[in-house]
């Protein structure tokens, strides 16, 4: 099977279901923005081995999650989304929040490397929210997909305090 297609030449692609779309489409940039989320995700797990199998499940989860974005309609044949990887997310953030010592005011990302990358990671988080937001698709799967990664772009911030503080490097706090 040849990678290329030829039948997004003309700026239209298709949504699950076949439906062809406007790659400048709402919901192809929030599918899009998910795509380079995962992308960091695989940069995180280069520069925190020690979370890989946590991390790719992330990756896992946020591709199920992109599927479900990528289709209009709820589509019988997805994966149902796990919305119970939420909960997991928050046990992770609870496990590494009670390693680490309480935020003193904002942190401007910084070194060790990991916890920059973190950072990075979370903002492209943050964005893929948005773009799912705007798509004002209420279905309880995309919501469930919005629920996530608001809760993920908490662990990414908590990660990379946590790899400040196992890196023994100061967090540069903002204070003005």
């Amino acid at each position: 099977m040849k990678i290329y297609t030829k039948t997004g030449d003309t700026g239209e692609t298709s949504l699950v279901g076949g439906k062809r779309v406007s790659k400048a489409s709402m919901r192809v940039c929030a599918y899009g923005d998910m795509d380079e989320l995962i992308s960091y995700i695989g940069l995180l797990r280069c520069g925190i081995p020690e979370s890989d199998a946590f991390l790719r499940n992330v990756q896992a989860v946020l591709m199920t999650g992109s599927a479900h974005i990528a289709s209009e309609t709820e589509h019988p044949r997805l994966t149902p989304f796990p919305y119970e990887e939420t909960r997991k997310l928050e046990e992770e953030i609870d496990r590494l929040s009670a390693l680490i010592p309480p935020m003193k005011s904002f942190i401007l990302p910084s070194a060790p490397a990991p916890a920059a990358y973190c950072h990075i990671a979370r903002c492209v988080c943050r964005r893929c929210e948005r773009s799912c937001v705007a798509l004002e698709d209420r279905r309880p799967d995309i919501e469930d997909v919005i629920r996530y990664l608001n809760r993920l772009s908490d662990l990414l911030f908590t990660l990379g305090r946590y790899q400040c503080h196992v890196h023994n490097i100061s967090e540069d706090f903002w204070t003005e």
